[in-house]
């Protein structure tokens, strides 16, 4: 079917070229390309330094911490236990424990994860997010094709994943580490290429199924954590099929700088091929703005929670709170599990021997619990502030002004929000303290771990709540600026866990609210710390409401 367009009074109409099929499916895809990129021209590049500058730091400190052979000896034996080999990769690296065979096996998975998480946001937001505001249907109202979308999502992760691969090539062999040499690096680079491009795809596939950018996203990080999930099964066991079924387990079978065997990145290559296929398959089989599975039929009544503020932002939370915390507590499962084979595991590594040291405690098991416990708590302020951020959300698209248009307040709007966020970040909390110390006792036989892990995790509540606070604070007065309430956890992670080991200076660590909360079970317990990070959190919300209240709302 073709449109017109109209000229001159009595002249002919001009057919304007159909968008729907052939070459026209994909009409526009260099413009959406383009606009894309400029789009992200400060997110992508900050995703790509983050991730080169953090593997080539990793890189050089395996030199520095495993310079003699008796070292990297040391390490075989270490992780080689069956949960070594579950947090990094298969046996086969330990053969050859290089420089680079350590970055391939201890580094690749979890990078992979990284980069994965990298593809699918670059897809979700030039896709589903599009059509769930209303500009995709806009952009197809001109000439641009059904595909077109699609096409220059994919494009541009694409094209993030080779930047990123290149950039890894080079810094990696520049670096003039033993085995650490070019044709590995290529290969290093290529295989988290090879996984950004496929979890690329299944985003392509995900945001068919749903109609909500959140519902897309979780699914695809879903699908992330299955195949990590089956790398670490599979590696821990003796014959090694699961991991064949994970494409991060594929890109870990290269054995980079070991054997450098390409041939498993086909694998990936024809994975990402028919995944990206059946996204567009798919895409054509549902109308812009609908997704393919069905909205499921709700209750002719609403409860009465359901009618309040608390609880229809619950029920808004409810998927990503349940999310967060089933992930959490396995998190803390998983280091719960090794905690018995920590002592082994990092009595050869002087730094982390030092950083366990500043921390105290009776032993390494309880250092390197209070260490972990930065971690945790990171992931945990990663869903405080995703919490904290939904009203900003809910404002830009326009769901936010028919209920202010009733008789409820700002305040009342917006609190019901920041309580979920609040409650819901101590509740995934004590999941994860939950999971650290029921797998802590079961390593350690030492069933006490299972309430000094809770009171650990709780201990860090207030400061998960001053991470809210600031979240709010932008939010109220600045509301253009809510994505820096990103910039606490990113912070507090690197001061907190990677300033142990590098040691950074206190006054880096007090900038942080989580710097301020007492190293739980190591140290011994402070109540004046939590006390003022309560106060300080109360008073940033209070600001941040008052904010909320004096400016107008912002609807895209």
């Amino acid at each position: 079917m073709t449109s017109t367009t109209s000229t001159a009074p009595g002249a002919p109409a001009r057919p304007r070229p159909a968008a729907g099929n052939g070459a026209g499916a994909l009409a526009g895809t260099g413009t959406l390309v383009r606009f894309a990129l400029r789009r992200d021209r400060v997110r992508l590049p900050v995703w790509l330094l983050a991730l080169v500058l953090g593997t080539v730091s990793t890189a050089n400190s395996y030199q520095e911490l495993y310079s003699a052979p008796e070292d990297r000896a040391n390490a075989v034996e270490t992780m080689g236990s069956p949960a070594g080999l579950a947090m990094t990769g298969p046996r086969h690296y330990l053969d050859d424990y290089t420089s680079g065979a350590m970055l391939g096996h201890q580094m690749l998975g979890f990078m992979a994860v990284l980069v994965g998480l990298m593809s699918v946001l670059v897809v979700t937001r030039h896709t589903r997010a599009e059509e769930e505001t209303g500009r995709a249907e806009l952009l197809r109202s001109a000439v641009v094709g059904r595909h077109a979308h699609l096409a220059a999502a994919l494009s541009v992760a694409v094209l993030a994943n080779l930047a990123l691969a290149l950039l890894l090539a080079l810094g990696l062999a520049g670096l003039g580490i033993d085995g650490v040499d070019t044709t590995g690096s290529l290969l290093y680079g290529a295989c988290h290429a090879a996984a950004g491009i496929v979890f690329a795809a299944v985003a392509a596939v995900t945001v068919q199924l749903t109609a909500h950018t959140r519902g897309a996203t979780g699914t695809a990080l879903a699908v992330i954590g299955v195949a990590y999930v089956l790398r670490a099964a599979g590696d821990s066991g003796e014959s090694g099929a699961l991991s064949w079924l994970s494409p991060i387990g594929w890109t870990q079978r290269t054995y980079v700088y070991v054997d450098d065997d390409w041939w498993p990145l086909l694998l990936c290559l024809a994975l990402a091929v028919a995944c990206a296929a059946t996204g567009f398959v798919l895409s054509t089989r549902r109308d812009v703005g609908a997704g393919l599975r069905p909205e499921r039929l709700g209750s002719p009544v609403a409860s009465a929670a359901l009618g309040t503020p608390l609880g229809f932002a619950l029920r808004l939370h409810r998927g990503m709170l349940l999310g967060f915390g089933a992930g959490l507590f396995l998190m803390g499962a998983m280091y719960g599990s090794i905690l018995g084979q920590a002592e082994d595991m990092l009595k050869d590594i002087d730094q982390i021997q030092e950083a366990l040291e500043r921390i105290g405690g009776s032993s390494t098991a309880e250092s390197f619990a209070s260490m972990v416990m930065v971690v945790i708590t990171v992931v945990a302020a990663v869903y405080a502030v995703m919490a904290a951020l939904r009203p900003r959300a809910e404002e830009t698209a326009g769901r936010a002004e028919p209920l202010l248009a009733t008789g409820l307040s700002r305040g009342r709007w917006a609190g019901s929000h920041l309580a979920v966020a609040a409650g819901g970040g101590t509740f995934v909390l004590l999941l994860a303290g939950l999971g650290f110390g029921i797998a802590g006792a079961a390593s350690t036989g030492d069933g006490g771990l299972v309430p000094e892990l809770l009171g650990a995790a709780l201990a860090y509540a207030p400061a998960l709540w001053v991470t809210v606070g600031v979240a709010v604070v932008l939010f109220g007065w600045f509301p253009r600026a809510s994505a820096a309430a990103w910039a606490v956890p990113v912070y507090a992670f690197v001061v907190g866990y990677l300033g142990q080991i590098l040691r950074f200076p206190d006054w880096m660590n007090n900038l942080s609210p989580f710097g301020h909360v007492p190293r739980l079970p190591a140290a011994e317990m402070e109540w004046t710390p939590l006390l003022v990070l309560t106060l300080v959190a109360a008073a940033l919300v209070w600001l941040g409401l008052a904010g909320l209240g004096r400016r107008d709302l912002e609807t895209k």
